[in-house]
């Protein structure tokens, strides 16, 4: 079937032509109107965009609406951005807070360790717990010293507040120590005032058993414990804790050093003991005639 063509002489063509010939024509005169710099001319343009554009505000409010709806998007964003860099910071500001902490408290158990009163003559060498190896049966904790220090066998270690246990094993960089709590423990100590000896026995708690005290009615709670040095154990006068009674009215010992959180031990050097040398004779090679004596005697009266 054939498609109707218009001809170019009917009145749909020419009515096209004379449409974009007229706008054509309009938009180079206020292309021409609006570049002219003539008063007239401007105030015109200015009468112009008053009559048309308050009358336009209806057209304007989807634009308007669109370009504060990207406002408060663009702001939302910014807002989540400067909440995910707070985040960040707040989680460094709290690793610094831990990190802070945690020197604070190596810092006050190392002036622990310095206010330690200790004999003159004792030297010592500090080391950190490295490994803590306490089960039921057994309370002991490594130190991060051994050998190559000069640690040896049955010295004594210390923290900040009293006696924590000896030497019992070093290998060339470590060493481990046996602590008060472990059953296998057993130290002489001097109860004060009294100065009555007893032996601290080790059962795995924090507050061992004070053993075959000489009089027991001597005894009070609160009496403080220090090592006697019998048996060159330990150093004598080395604070182990205070006296205390258990329910079933057993004296037992609250130990003073903070089993809990040990960190930082000190091990005391052994001072060697003195070497006995010769005893002199008891009996004089050359005595004395018993003639010599009477005479002595007779003069002396």
């Amino acid at each position: 079937m054939a498609r109707f063509q218009p001809d170019e002489d009917t009145p749909v063509p020419m009515l096209r032509r004379i449409l974009l010939g007229g706008t054509l024509v309009l938009l180079f005169l206020l292309f021409l109107i609006w570049r002219i710099d003539n008063p007239r001319v401007e105030r015109m343009r200015n009468a112009v965009v008053d009559a048309i554009v308050p009358n336009m505000e209806w057209a304007l409010v989807p634009v308007t609406r669109a370009q504060r709806m990207l406002s408060d998007f663009e702001s939302y964003a910014r807002v989540y951005d400067q909440n995910q860099e707070l985040r960040r910071e707040l989680q460094q500001m709290q690793a610094w807070r831990e990190a802070a902490l945690q020197l604070e408290q190596e810092n006050a158990r190392l002036l622990d360790l310095n206010n330690v009163r200790l004999d003159p003559k004792l030297t010592f060498v500090t080391g950190v717990v490295t490994a803590d190896n306490g089960t039921t049966f057994r309370r002991s904790v490594v130190l991060n010293i051994g050998s190559r220090d000069s640690i040896r066998d049955g010295w004594a270690a210390v923290d900040g507040l009293g006696l924590v246990g000896r030497i019992a094993g070093v290998s060339d960089e470590t060493s481990r120590v046996l602590l008060l709590t472990d059953p296998a423990s057993l130290v002489p100590v001097t109860i004060q005032p009294s100065r009555e000896t007893a032996l601290l026995s080790g059962d795995g708690s924090f507050a061992p058993f004070l053993e075959f005290v000489d009089d027991p009615e001597q005894v009070r709670p609160g009496d403080r414990v220090v090592t006697s040095g019998d048996a060159r154990v330990f150093p004598d006068g080395l604070l182990v804790g205070r006296v205390a009674l258990d329910p079933e009215g057993r004296f037992r010992v609250r130990l003073a050093a903070d089993f809990e959180r040990l960190e930082f031990l000190r091990v005391l050097r052994a001072v060697p003991a003195p070497a006995i040398g010769d005893a002199e004779p008891l009996i004089d090679p050359n005595p004395v005639p018993p003639d010599d004596l009477q005479a002595d005697a007779s003069s002396n009266d």
